[in-house]
């Protein structure tokens, strides 16, 4: 069983910055990929960011990219999200996932319970 816990969410104001981390209870991932999600309410769960474990490969949500930069730790089994500039858009509760590496949360097997981030104007 893969436990994934994540950290650094908080209240910003507008145009400041997060780095959120995952930190994952397995020692290797070997093919896993490992995703950011995000939901805000009364909307549907969103892609945010996604790196494979082994490769370092990543993929991003179109609008995202280049304000959010995932990254990983392998000796510390952690994936970070480094957001900037943000704004009250990106207020959401943003989850963790591993899984195979790709987009789509279907292909996700395990979750955390996700980091609240809230973006002040």
């Amino acid at each position: 069983q893969v436990q994934l816990v994540e950290s650094g969410g908080g209240l910003v104001q507008a145009g400041g910055s997060l780095r959120l981390s995952c930190a994952a209870s397995v020692r290797t991932f070997g093919g896993y990929g490992m995703g950011w999600f995000r939901q805000a309410p009364g909307k549907e769960r969103e892609f945010v960011a996604a790196i494979h474990w082994s490769t370092g490969g990543t993929v991003y949500a179109d609008s995202l990219k280049g304000r959010f930069t995932i990254s990983r730790d392998n000796a510390k089994n952690t994936v970070y999200l480094q957001m900037i500039s943000l704004t009250s858009e990106d207020t959401a509760t943003y989850i963790c996932a591993a899984g195979t590496f790709s987009r789509t949360y279907k292909t996700y097997n395990y979750w955390g319970r996700g980091t609240q981030v809230t973006v002040s104007s």
